[in-house]
């Protein structure tokens, strides 16, 4: 028989509790952050316990990962101490009384002079100085554990790097990684941490239009989302947004930002904001995307006043991300069986357009829908219509001297 380490109720009478301002402040944030209301007293109450038996525990304290792995510690309900845990760190990363490791923060000082220089001097995006930022801490890693320092760096260091990030990430990626790399190296050897230049990095080459489009095959694309279970919230949400992308060639981008505000159904119009572009595109919504919609809002969606159209399902609440439509369209892709373990989200969006191209629509329409400023990136989809080639393909000449041989 189980252990019964807190009776029912027992989160909600804390006031008179001697860790009552931790309690108090925990459960404002876990509202803040739309956690539901059933899970909410689960983790007040893994919370008082653990506390309790340290208090008291002042309110101005700050915790470490050795903190949380000694309040956390239980033989019983291990994932539902693990889940509070888990919630809590966020929590106190959240209110700013989170302490880094020590190993983790001896770099802290250089990472946060280079985010000052991408973001004064550069005015990067935030998102772009989190991909620097995420580069330089790989490096870091690698190339400078205790007891080696930037000053000790090679060009042998660049090289073992970079030749082991291109066993995880493509040539497009790795590209990428070693355009950022190159701009670290070039902080450090400006700021005098790296007496060597080891910037002067040769990046490998992608050449435009080097790969066929990988577009997915309409019939593919359809039972790929008839292999869906909308039967639960999740799969409410992964059919939605992927019946977008197939019907409407949103990019991930794109799916990502729709808002609650861009579907409008008496109108029965989608207002895409198209970040690339920068413009707003309209969609008609049939009926059936209609349905689709109010479906997923009625029965997928988390009951919350955020407005985002497509979030997560677990606490806190937030706006799905491309990479995880990229990692949901994956998991999809393994349930169902289908061949399109080389496919990526876009294979979605490269079908639609091939679709369109098929029912005779024209490449400018088909640009304007896709959110294209040229008809060059448009033809990049649609490149190698091999059936559309074979109707406009001449017939091979025949000289005449062979032809007067086969007249009998």
């Amino acid at each position: 028989m189980r252990t019964v380490i807190f009776h029912k109720g027992y989160s909600d009478r804390y006031s008179d509790s001697p860790v009552a301002g931790w309690l108090g402040d925990f459960a404002a944030w876990l509202a803040e952050v739309d956690y539901r209301e059933k899970v909410r007293p689960r983790h007040m109450a893994v919370l008082r316990w653990v506390l309790e038996r340290e208090a008291p525990v002042p309110l101005d304290l700050s915790f470490d990962e050795q903190d949380l792995d000694h309040l956390f510690r239980s033989p019983v309900r291990p994932r539902t101490f693990a889940h509070a845990r888990w919630a809590f760190e966020q929590y106190l990363r959240a209110r700013g009384r989170w302490v880094m490791a020590e190993s983790i923060d001896r770099h802290q000082p250089l990472l946060s002079a280079y985010a000052d220089q991408l973001r004064e001097l550069r005015g990067l995006a935030l998102t772009t100085i989190e991909q620097h930022l995420r580069t330089a801490g790989l490096f870091l890693a690698l190339c400078a554990a205790p007891p080696r320092t930037p000053a000790g760096w090679t060009p042998r260091d660049v090289e073992r790097f970079i030749a082991r990030r291109a066993r995880h990430i493509g040539r497009s990626a790795l590209q990428a990684a070693a355009g950022q790399l190159r701009a670290f190296l070039r902080f450090c050897h400006e700021r005098g941490e790296c007496p060597d230049r080891l910037d002067e990095i040769d990046r490998p080459h992608v050449y435009r239009n080097e790969r066929p489009p990988r577009a997915i095959p309409w019939a593919l694309s359809q039972r790929l989302l008839a292999s869906i279970d909308r039967g639960n919230r999740v799969g409410c949400r992964d059919h939605a947004m992927l019946y977008l992308m197939t019907h409407f060639g949103l990019r991930t981008g794109e799916v990502a930002a729709l808002r609650l505000e861009h579907f409008d159904t008496e109108a029965r119009t989608l207002r895409v904001p198209q970040s690339k572009t920068r413009s707003l595109l309209v969609l008609p919504l049939s009926a059936r995307v209609a349905q689709i919609l109010r479906h997923y809002l009625r029965h997928g969606r988390p009951r919350t006043s955020r407005p985002e159209l497509f979030l997560s399902m677990v606490a806190p609440l937030r706006p799905v991300t491309r990479g995880a439509i990229a990692e949901l369209f994956r998991r999809r892709v393994h349930a169902s069986g289908l061949p399109l373990t080389e496919h990526s989200p876009y294979g979605l969006r490269h079908g639609f357009a091939m679709r369109l191209l098929e029912r005779g629509v024209g490449v400018k329409a088909i640009g304007d829908l896709l959110g294209h400023h040229t008809l060059e990136s448009t033809c990049v989809y649609l490149r190698l219509n091999t059936e559309a080639l074979r109707d406009v393909a001449l017939p091979v000449p025949v000289s005449r001297t062979s032809a007067e041989r086969r007249v009998p």
